[in-house]
């Protein structure tokens, strides 16, 4: 029985971590809600359209290595980032509340949002992304300018080797 239970347990670990691997974390248990909110806090926190955050149990969070920095955006609300590269991390609220950027997930694909928040405020284009033309990355150009790439970001999974 213990056997099923930590297989159980695995596949309800969520990590994620920084661009530059100097903060990492571990999330035990299942996430919660997810959602992307348009106000203004959130879009420029992000430097993005929207802030996309996923919910968390505070006590399910384990800094694997560092630890965030912090900037209080409001009288209720902080967030973490790192301070090494800038990558926003967490959205903390009240007390024990707090949720991750979908982007420090290391598998971001695998979280379903569920609702969208302070709608009023969304840039003008948002209905139109979906209608957008995509280059797919095998477009010769689009493939010959990703072949010159060299990442020096820390990949999307925990490792003792990374410096």
């Amino acid at each position: 029985m213990s056997g099923e239970y930590e297989t159980l347990q695995a596949m309800m670990t969520s990590t994620g971590g920084c661009q530059c691997g100097a903060v990492r974390f571990r999330i035990e248990g299942e996430l919660g809600e997810a959602s992307i909110c348009h106000c203004r806090m959130c879009q420029k926190a992000t430097g993005g359209l929207f802030g996309p955050y996923v919910g968390a149990p505070f006590d399910a969070v384990t800094w694997t290595r560092g630890q965030p920095s912090y900037f209080q955006s409001s009288n209720k609300v902080r967030r973490g980032f790192c301070r090494d590269c800038g990558t926003p991390l967490t959205f903390e609220y009240g007390e024990g509340n707090i949720s991750f950027t979908l982007g420090a997930i290391d598998k971001p694909r695998s979280v379903h949002l569920s609702e969208q928040l302070a709608s009023p405020e969304r840039i003008a284009d948002f209905e139109a992304l979906a209608s957008l033309p995509e280059h797919p990355t095998d477009e010769p150009r689009a493939a010959a300018h990703l072949a010159g790439i060299i990442s020096f970001q820390h990949p999307d999974f925990d490792t003792t080797s990374w410096p």
